[in-house]
């Protein structure tokens, strides 16, 4: 009984080092952007030796590919709140402001998981379950493949609809955060942007007006 209490403690600070170094590398970046994570910068912040950081993660990138990780954990958590807070009419455009401001509040994070070139699998058997989560809530947003007019004239093979749409919706909602973050986009008229393309997405074409 001794020995599996001594085993959990070991574990249990084996995790907490290793979010202590999530943590330090996310709050390098946002300050000063990925140039300036290395391991012996993270070292030095935490008061670990290079030694024990390798212990925990093999390289630089095993750590930003936590950060990545991490960050579409959060991600899904915050849209998974939007949706289920409002009703389903307005569920989509709630999910898309939850995306956007998750973009826009943590840059160097999202730049992690969008832009670095890290070993991370997308749509196959290897996603980590934090990445398949945070894509369920698109999914949620058009169950079996219910959608306006307008869209569904684009995508008529009904059975494919619902994570054809994720991913067009998850597209446009990426494309508008990455022209926002570098100033292609005015800020002013996000608002609007979200009212078309929630639009775009979910009405009629007799009503669709941008």
């Amino acid at each position: 009984m001794a020995s599996t209490r001594i085993e959990e403690r070991k574990q249990q600070d084996k995790l907490v080092r290793r979010s202590q170094i999530v943590r330090a590398a996310r709050r390098i970046a946002e300050a000063e952007g990925w140039p300036s994570v290395t391991v012996r910068r993270l070292a030095d912040e935490i008061a670990y030796s290079q030694p024990v950081l390798y212990s925990h993660f093999a390289n630089r990138e095993a750590i930003l590919t936590a950060v990545a990780v991490e960050g579409f954990q959060e991600l899904g958590a915050a849209m998974e709140e939007a949706r289920k807070r409002t009703r389903r009419g307005s569920a989509v455009e709630a999910v898309a402001a939850a995306y956007l401001r998750f973009a826009a509040s943590s840059p160097a994070l999202y730049e992690a998981m969008f832009s670095l070139s890290l070993d991370i699998s997308f749509g196959d058997d290897q996603t980590p379950s934090e990445l398949r989560a945070a894509f369920l809530q698109f999914v949620e947003l058009f169950p079996k493949g219910e959608v306006g007019d307008v869209t569904s004239q684009l995508l008529p093979q009904r059975s494919m609809r619902s994570e054809l749409l994720s991913e067009l919706f998850w597209a446009s909602l990426h494309g508008t955060a990455e022209l926002t973050r570098t100033r292609r986009f005015p800020p002013a008229r996000q608002k609007n942007r979200v009212s078309g393309l929630v639009k775009l997405f979910t009405l009629p074409p007799q009503e669709f007006q941008p």
